[in-house]
């Protein structure tokens, strides 16, 4: 009778726990519903060349924008407080290391001239999180289950107006980052090259062959400094004349910058890694001709492939240093993956066309309206079904 008691208490437990949860889940799905413009390739007579403003004096900073660190309290990813982690770092060759903890902004551990306010935003489970940069505060808003590309935008929405730059962090994780919202989504200006499972960035091309600019960049999103085969993985080379906060954002804006793959150099020998980061083939030109689009490299890498619009291979070249392409009117935009011997793989920005008469650039494409009736019956819906909860949980629980 005992046990029977015992285990009737831990099924009203766990049923409780359950509704719970539901009752969150639905209480935070709230969001305008949107109706978004249909994919249009981009366009135009000119080019956008997001590395028109390259100064070789200032290339390239190395950097990682993605870092988590130990933080006050309880709850923490990372055993390793900022000023251990920018140790590890600056022995590997960065000159730009932020650091991006959850929904809090993290103080540069010895120079107050380098901070960068950034933080990773979000909780939910879908694992849809943004880098933030330039807010004075953190915003603590989420969605559990941000499963309609319309919840996304209305997330997306509310940071661009705190913040000057917004990165899609690890989109081949975020569940609910598929071909369709990226065709959708917007208001983001970096997406985050997640290059450790794949090099082909798919969903960058399915964002970009629907006409929504973003640059790339590629960070360790690093929770364990100390572990050789995490650390150091993904980073990014930036032409910013300073690590301050006001020329990073000036590029970062800009698109003169490119990212890399690193491989797990020494795999777990501390040294070769070291003087392997140390040693990197990078970009030694990059730019614009007229329409024809060049790189020129350190290093003879194995291939350089140019994508292009729905994600197609326009030109690979094999076993050289150099490569050009020129952009035909039917090319949309075209950005440069090169692959090297040892593993190495660097991601260009992508080349664009638009109308400079009517626009500097071809990013920041908002185009997406409320649908006022979806809004209502779709909230409507979730006012009903959170009532039916709250009604459950007290006929259940409370009562009993």
């Amino acid at each position: 009778m005992h046990l029977k008691r015992i285990f009737t208490f831990l099924l009203k437990s766990l049923y409780a726990i359950l509704l719970i949860v539901l009752m969150i889940v639905v209480a935070t799905s709230g969001s305008y519903i949107y109706d978004f413009a249909e994919p249009t390739p981009f366009s135009g007579p000119d080019i956008f060349n997001p590395y028109s403003n390259i100064d070789t004096a200032h290339c390239w900073k190395k950097a990682n924008f993605h870092t988590h660190t130990r933080v006050e309290g309880i709850l923490n990813e990372c055993k390793y407080w900022p000023g251990d982690v920018y140790k590890v770092y600056e022995k590997l060759g960065y000159d730009i290391v932020t650091f991006s903890n959850h929904n809090e902004l993290t103080t540069h551990p010895f120079d107050s001239t380098l901070q960068v306010n950034v933080y990773e935003h979000g909780y939910n489970f879908f694992k849809f999180h943004k880098l933030v940069f330039g807010s004075k505060e953190t915003n603590s808003y989420d969605q559990l289950l941000p499963f309609l590309p319309s919840q996304m935008q209305l997330q997306l929405d509310i940071l661009a107006k705190e913040s000057d730059v917004i990165q899609f962090n690890h989109p081949l994780h975020t569940l609910s980052a598929t071909k369709n919202a990226m065709e959708k989504l917007c208001g983001y200006d970096i997406i985050e090259i997640d290059c450790e499972r794949s090099t082909e960035c798919e969903y960058w091309d399915w964002a970009l062959s629907a006409g929504h600019y973003s640059y790339g960049l590629a960070g360790d999103d690093l929770h364990n400094p100390d572990d050789t085969h995490r650390v150091a993985k993904r980073c990014s080379f930036i032409c910013s004349p300073s690590a301050t906060y006001d020329d990073i954002k000036q590029t970062l804006l800009g698109g003169c910058y490119y990212s890399m793959r690193v491989p797990d150099y020494g795999h777990g020998d501390w040294d070769i890694k070291t003087e392997k980061n140390l040693n990197m083939p990078y970009i030694k030109e990059i730019g614009l001709d007229g329409e024809t689009i060049f790189i020129a490299l350190s290093q003879t890498a194995d291939s350089i492939k140019v994508f292009g619009q729905d994600h197609t291979t326009l030109l690979t070249v094999t076993d050289c240093d150099h490569a050009s392409y020129t952009m035909g009117d039917n090319d949309p935009y075209a950005r440069f993956t090169v692959y090297f011997p040892s593993g190495e793989v660097i991601f260009s920005n992508p080349f664009a066309r638009y109308d400079a008469s009517k626009a500097e650039s071809p990013t920041k494409n908002n185009q997406h309206s409320v649908n006022i009736p979806l809004t209502v019956l779709f909230n409507a819906i979730l006012m009903a079904l959170l009532a039916l909860l709250v009604y459950t949980f007290h006929k259940n629980i409370i009562k009993r």
